[in-house]
């Protein structure tokens, strides 16, 4: 030791290169190795919510062997949904000002964007039988107006009023515009004081569903 001082040797510590590479400050005479991270060691990737870029990997790769599978396709229902308004068949189709010009509008739009029909009229629905709180609130006969688009009826609702509105499933379109017979006879008015011509009887024939277009023929 006392020849180490005499000599003004620097204490150095050797450190195995293998395993750190080291990095020397300089003070005075004296040289002292500092550690530094291994090269050999990986980086790792920013965690984001506490999942590594391992984890997410794994779960998108999981992800895409159960879509290449096809079992996370939707299964398609084979039921239907159909909304509805309804109110007893004089107030729809007799005393109602402005409900034939909204259907014969909506007939004419869906003519100039070659788009089917999704609406009837069903007089005597038998879809009726599944709603008693409704049954017991209608005159009889009934009038529907039954419809796949759920927002348009909504806003028949709002332009009629005096309907009411539900809606129902039904595996075909048969079932949904099934009906009860039933003869149609509305009492003239003794007077018309509106400034535009009185419903024509039957005006309503053209939005019946076809089985009942057949009886009218």
């Amino acid at each position: 030791m006392s020849l180490m001082k005499s000599l003004g040797a620097s204490v150095v510590v050797t450190v195995p290169t293998a395993a750190v590479t080291t990095t020397h400050l300089h003070h005075s005479s004296l040289s002292f190795p500092l550690p530094s991270m291994p090269q050999h060691f990986p980086k790792l990737n920013t965690v984001t919510n506490g999942v590594s870029w391992r984890t997410t990997t794994s779960v998108r790769t999981a992800v895409s062997a159960v879509d290449s599978n096809g079992t996370t396709e939707k299964e398609t229902e084979s039921n239907k949904k159909y909304h509805f308004v309804v109110a007893n068949a004089k107030f729809m189709l007799d005393e109602e000002e402005h409900f034939q010009e909204q259907l014969f509008e909506r007939v004419r739009l869906f003519k100039e964007r070659n788009m089917e029909q999704d609406f009837w009229l069903v007089i005597e629905p038998k879809f009726l039988d599944k709603f008693p709180n409704i049954t017991k609130r209608l005159k009889r006969p009934a009038v529907a107006l039954v419809s796949t688009n759920g927002t348009w009826i909504k806003f028949m609702k709002l332009r009629l009023d005096r309907v009411l509105l539900e809606s129902f499933e039904a595996e075909s379109i048969e079932e949904a515009l099934a009906f009860n017979p039933v003869n149609l006879e509305f009492e003239k008015p003794d007077k018309w004081v509106a400034p535009y011509p009185k419903y024509e009887y039957g005006w309503w024939e053209s939005f019946l569903p076809p089985t009942a277009q057949k009886q009218q023929v």
